[in-house]
């Protein structure tokens, strides 16, 4: 089958997982493209998607969700997943005693899914570099207020063998798929 997996990305972390992800599908049979949402203007050629977008303060980034809502009826006919990026570190559950990949899931996916009837999500931890240069006003704030800059953790906490297990999970229902009548 033919994949696109379509992302929006602020610093990159996201663009690697839509990478990784289109190269095990690919790896598995697959004829699978990430790309960046900016840069598609129509969902020809594809039998499936992959849509994947950074999560900042519990919202996925608008680049995804306009893509998600302009193409929202030639998604509903295809299969589809979304995932998204962003808790940082690498506890697993909150002071609350939460699953921190389910707290920190979008707000739009709720949306997202009715509109879409996706065939799975999935959260991944992204990355945080507090050397690059913030890209947009909350990045720009918050790296003035120490107390908020601080407190995020440095690092690349994404876990390729999760984003690996997920991939194989679409790769097999998309081989199942094939073969159904």
């Amino acid at each position: 089958m033919r994949v696109l997996v379509a992302y929006a990305t602020r610093h990159g972390a996201t663009a690697g997982i839509a990478e990784h992800i289109a190269k095990e599908l690919t790896d598995r049979g697959h004829d699978a493209r990430a790309r960046p949402v900016e840069d598609i203007d129509s969902l020809d050629g594809c039998d499936a998607v992959v849509l994947g977008g950074a999560a900042y303060m519990f919202r996925w980034l608008k680049p995804a969700v306009r893509f998600a809502k302009k193409y929202r009826d030639e998604l509903a006919a295809r299969p589809v997943w979304l995932f998204s990026s962003g808790p940082l570190g690498t506890d697993l559950v909150d002071a609350e005693g939460k699953d921190v990949l389910e707290t920190t899931r979008p707000r739009e996916f709720d949306e997202l899914t009715e509109l879409l009837r996706p065939r799975g999500e999935q959260v991944f931890f992204g990355a945080y570099d507090p050397d690059a240069e913030p890209i947009g006003l909350a990045e720009r704030l918050t790296r003035r207020m120490p107390a908020a800059r601080d407190s995020l953790p440095a690092g690349d906490f994404r876990d390729w063998e999760a984003i690996t297990a997920w991939a194989e999970e679409i790769a097999a229902t998309l081989a199942s798929a094939e073969g159904s009548p």
